[in-house]
């Protein structure tokens, strides 16, 4: 089942920008040393460049759908493509810290815009039965975003300069302008609807208290004390979010639509989907601190090592849609949720002395399981979704998003923490990574029971043949 050739330019120049959204994301925690040391600080204290984006994205997320609605989404997307292409150029150029983390702050607000509208661009008007395919594409930044990300970014700064990580992104921002303006059709903007301010405070102010308090957690850990504080942020997080809902579900034009948590389909990928995008982005912060401080590894050898990984993740998109309509939503879900679990679980036996075929058959494995469970929950959150809730899907979908990805990174690094701390040592041990691993496919092997009560025929309608439909 191919793509029709406008939706594949169209998903293809979406894509192509939501990897360089990722991709950022992930190549900056290997090259803060070398940042800090050009700027003559401590590597603590450039935490503020991680946090920075991370708050800025979230606080921007509620409003992208309202604004995408109001001035066009075509016009909002290359807004944000633009705003963060100029602040990744502010960042390449940066001679202060206090500079880096403003620049920061404009990139994480155009990585907000950019989340939620572009995939609401890429299925809007699809075809049913193309629907698959471009979530396929989609989903490939978060995939190999976070494999590339590491080895690339200590790569650059290793034999480069640390400046080339933002400076990158650069020319893959122009030529995705350029694309979109080419390929992206014009759409009007849509009938004004009342800006829902409380709930947008709501929202902002509880995404940025929980994400940011998380991303503070993971960076507490490792201190004996002053705890308290990070955990109340993320409380306060959760709280402000809890009644957000209950605001969102009473106003008559929420910023935020919870219309999409009507249909089942997009409830049980949404839960589940979360929970496995938590374990999913952990293995790849894990996998390179265990090489290297595992197994002895450098960190250039250590992102080869995975190479294995991102080739299971590419070699599976050409077979994700055969196998989908071979068996169904359900049974890939499940099956693939269960391989990855237990792949991931694998990992708490590996050491210095595993074979290296074992290895990396261990790594194709997981990769392959990851990049075809979280296509198939991708699809299947819009599967039964009318055309007007894609908007609102799209912007749960990023939320989900960054609350997996800060959860993902929070929870390896609170176990790894917490196991140095029981064994009395100030560095890591391979037995700490065992513990990680284990903790991580917890919340994979959660997400298939979310996936267990889904009903058998979930999502079928995409499924089938063109000629076959009614």
């Amino acid at each position: 089942m191919s793509l029709a050739p406008q939706s594949r330019r169209v998903t293809l120049a979406i894509a192509a920008v939501m990897f360089m959204l990722v991709l950022d994301g992930s190549i900056l925690n290997t090259s803060l040393p070398a940042i800090a040391a050009s700027q003559g600080v401590p590597p603590l204290a450039l935490s503020a460049v991680v946090t920075a984006y991370l708050l800025a994205a979230s606080a921007v997320l509620p409003l992208s759908s309202w604004l995408g609605e109001r001035h066009g989404m075509r016009k909002i997307f290359l807004v944000g493509v633009g705003l963060f292409t100029l602040a990744s150029l502010l960042c390449g150029l940066a001679q202060t810290p206090g500079q880096l983390v403003l620049a920061r702050v404009l990139q994480g607000a155009g990585g907000g815009l950019l989340l939620p509208i572009g995939r609401t661009i890429a299925l809007r008007g699809a075809r049913k039965e193309d629907i698959v395919g471009i979530q396929a594409l989609l989903v490939w930044p978060a995939l190999f975003g976070p494999v590339l990300g590491p080895p690339l970014g200590g790569f650059l700064s290793t034999y480069a300069t640390w400046r080339w990580n933002f400076l990158l992104n650069v020319p893959i921002g122009l030529i995705g302008m350029a694309l979109l303006a080419r390929w992206v059709p014009r759409d009007e903007p849509g009938p004004a609807r009342p800006f829902d301010m409380v709930g947008f405070i709501g929202a902002a102010g509880g995404l940025t208290l929980f994400i940011g308090g998380v991303e503070w957690v993971s960076h507490d850990i490792g201190r004996a004390q002053g705890h308290l504080a990070s955990v109340l942020c993320v409380l306060a997080g959760l709280a402000t979010l809890v009644w957000t809902v209950g605001h969102l579900r009473r106003a008559t034009h929420p910023v935020v639509s919870l219309s999409p948590f009507e249909h089942r389909s997009f409830v049980v990928s949404t839960v589940g989907g979360t929970l496995a995008a938590t374990a999913i982005q952990s293995t790849p912060f894990l996998l390179p601190l265990l090489f290297q401080l595992g197994m002895g590894r450098d960190a250039v050898s250590a992102g080869a090592m995975l190479l294995p990984y991102f080739a299971a993740n590419l070699g599976m998109k050409t077979v994700t849609t055969p196998i989908l309509q071979r068996f169904g939503f359900r049974t890939v879900m499940i099956a693939s949720g269960l391989i990855s679990a237990l792949s991931i679980a694998a990992f708490a036996l590996v050491d210095a002395q595993t074979p290296w075929v074992l290895l990396i058959s261990l790594l194709m494995v997981s990769g392959a399981s990851r990049s075809m469970s979280m296509t198939a929950i991708n699809t299947l959150a819009v599967a039964d979704l009318p055309q007007h809730k894609l908007g609102a899907s799209s912007t749960l979908a990023a939320i989900s998003s960054q609350v997996a990805g800060a959860m993902g990174v929070a929870v390896g690094a609170l176990v790894l923490a917490a196991m140095a701390h029981l064994g009395g040592r100030e560095h890591l041990a391979v037995g700490d990574f065992s513990a990680a691993f284990l903790v991580v496919a917890v919340f994979n092997a959660l997400a298939v029971v979310q996936f267990w009560r889904m009903p058998h025929q979930a999502g079928a309608e995409i499924l089938r043949p063109r000629e076959s439909r009614g």
